[in-house]
C-alpha cells in the first residue's frame, strides 16, 4: 500500500510543482525547446510527445499509484499477484492514452497558411509586371486566402500586359507558365 500511495503522491506532486514553478519562474526560457518540454521531434520530423516525456511518465506513476490503491481494496484483487499487474496494465493504458492525446494535439496544431504549389495548375492569376515576348514577368494569385506573387512566362512566348487575367498551366522550378483567359 505504501508504494502505491508514494507513487500517487509523487506523480500528483510533480504535476502540481511543475505547473506552479513553470508559471512562477517563466518556464519558457528555462526549458530550451521554446517552453515545451514535450515538444521534441518524433522520428517522422513532426513535433510531438515522446512516450518517455515527463508528462507521460508522471501520468504513468500517478495512475499506477491510484490503480494500485483501488485494486487493493477490491476483495477479488486483494492479493499482490492480482493488484500489482492490474495496476501496471491500467497505468500503461493511461500513459498510452495521454501520449496519443498529446501527439494528436501537436499534430493538429501543425497547420500552415502556406499554399501548396502543386495545387495551382488551372488557377487564375493577374499579371502585375508585364511579361515581355519570350521573357519573364510577374503574376499575383490567391491561394487559401493569402496573396502570393511569382515569376511567370507566357506558355507560347507572347508578350502580355499588366492587369490581364491568366490561367496557370504548369510550374517548372520557381517559374509559372501561363496563358491568357479568354
Amino acid at each position: 500500500m505504501i508504494i502505491y500511495a508514494f507513487c500517487l503522491v509523487l506523480g500528483l506532486g510533480f504535476t502540481v510543482v511543475s505547473a506552479f514553478l513553470g508559471h512562477l519562474f517563466g518556464g519558457h526560457d528555462a526549458i530550451g525547446t521554446g517552453g515545451h518540454a514535450d515538444a521534441g521531434m518524433n522520428s517522422d520530423g513532426m513535433p510531438g510527445a515522446s512516450f518517455l516525456s515527463p508528462t507521460v511518465l508522471a501520468c504513468f506513476i500517478t495512475a499506477f499509484g491510484a490503480f494500485g490503491l483501488v485494486f487493493m481494496e477490491i476483495p477479488a484483487t486483494h492479493t499482490v499477484w492480482f493488484h500489482a499487474p492490474l495496476a501496471f496494465i491500467g497505468s500503461v493504458l493511461v500513459a498510452l492514452f495521454v501520449w496519443w492525446g498529446m501527439n494528436k494535439v501537436f499534430r493538429g496544431a501543425q497547420s500552415s497558411s502556406e499554399g501548396k504549389v502543386g495545387n495551382l495548375v488551372g488557377a487564375t492569376a493577374a499579371i502585375i509586371s508585364p511579361i515581355p515576348a519570350n521573357g519573364v514577368g510577374e503574376i499575383s494569385y490567391v491561394q487559401s486566402g493569402s496573396r502570393y506573387t511569382a515569376p511567370a512566362r507566357d506558355e507560347k512566348g507572347a508578350a502580355l500586359a499588366t492587369g490581364q487575367t491568366v490561367k496557370i498551366t504548369r510550374i517548372v522550378g520557381t517559374q509559372f507558365f501561363v496563358e491568357v483567359v479568354k
